[in-house]
């Protein structure tokens, strides 16, 4: 196994230098006040197991999956683990807030991927009025404050904050949002299978890595039995899940070679192959080239 291929999982990219995720994110909980830029603010966690809720202040477009949401003002931002995303500047930016966290941060106290905020097929970023800005602003700044505390329960009291700000945004929803009426459950499996495979896409950086490759990692996030989500995907697309995952895990390999100058060892690991043979071998198998052959019949 190429170890070179497994280092870069524990770094991310801030300010143009290689930092420790360790050390921006000590435990299980951090939560941080963004500057002007918002470039910690703007930047996906995509690192498994960690979720993360941003307070965003300005004029926005923001791209996840196949969809583009645009909000003039303000805006709050429920990212999973796994999920890709990126903002667009418009207009002038604002500072803000986010916390992060892994999800046993909560064990015994909620199950915090149950929230339909946090689940595919629900859009994580919801518009909010300045009146909500402020409010959510005042918790953030709540937490900030429990974070400074020698308290020995002020953990308990920073889970609570999190759930006011999950379950605040919540009652600004309609109930309809998180109970989606569709003809068929096939489809509902379908599109939230859609998201998550979307989701972790575009490969922004060589920091970026892609988690989710196997119909049971799929199943699992979907909480359905893999032969369940096969069949469903079968009926919907006339494609079983790992042709799915194959076609965009290619699609993106073209994209990669075609539009970056990584080398294929880098482009091999975002896309989660342990070694380049493996990469090499599927590569050849779906697209009937080697990697490096495809990059240099793109070269005139």
């Amino acid at each position: 196994m190429n170890t070179q291929l497994l280092t870069r999982e524990q770094h991310i990219d801030f300010e143009n230098k290689w930092v420790l995720q360790e050390d921006l994110f000590p435990g299980d909980f951090k939560v941080v006040y963004a500057p002007v830029d918002q470039h910690l603010l703007c930047q996906p966690y995509n690192r498994k197991g960690l979720f993360k809720i941003s307070l965003h202040h300005g004029h926005n477009r923001m791209y996840y999956a196949d969809k583009v949401i645009e909000y003039k003002e303000y805006a709050i931002l429920f990212s999973r683990p796994d999920m890709v995303y990126r903002f667009e500047p418009i207009g002038k930016q604002y500072p803000g807030y986010f916390c992060v966290f892994k999800e046993h941060f909560f064990d015994q106290f909620a199950k915090i991927s149950d929230y339909p905020l946090f689940k595919p097929g629900v859009s994580p970023l919801i518009e909010i009025t300045a009146v909500q800005m402020e409010f959510f602003t005042k918790v953030f700044k709540q937490m900030e404050n429990e974070m400074a505390m020698d308290f020995s329960y002020k953990y308990d009291v920073l889970r609570t904050q999190v759930l006011q700000l999950i379950l605040d945004t919540l009652k600004l929803q309609p109930a309809a949002q998180f109970h989606p009426r569709e003809s068929s459950s096939s489809i509902r499996i379908a599109t939230c299978f859609n998201e998550l495979l979307e989701g972790q896409f575009p490969i922004l950086n060589t920091s970026s890595r892609m988690h989710l490759r196997h119909p049971v990692e799929f199943a699992d996030n979907l909480s359905v039995h893999v032969n369940h989500l096969n069949r469903s995907l079968k009926e919907v697309n006339n494609k079983t899940t790992s042709q799915l995952i194959a076609d965009r895990i290619m699609q993106e390999a073209r994209i990669l070679l075609q539009n970056t100058d990584w080398n294929i060892m880098e482009i091999a690991w975002c896309l989660g192959f342990e070694d380049l043979a493996h990469f090499f071998k599927f590569f050849k198998k779906n697209g009937h080239a080697t990697p490096s052959t495809f990059r240099k019949t793109l070269v005139v």
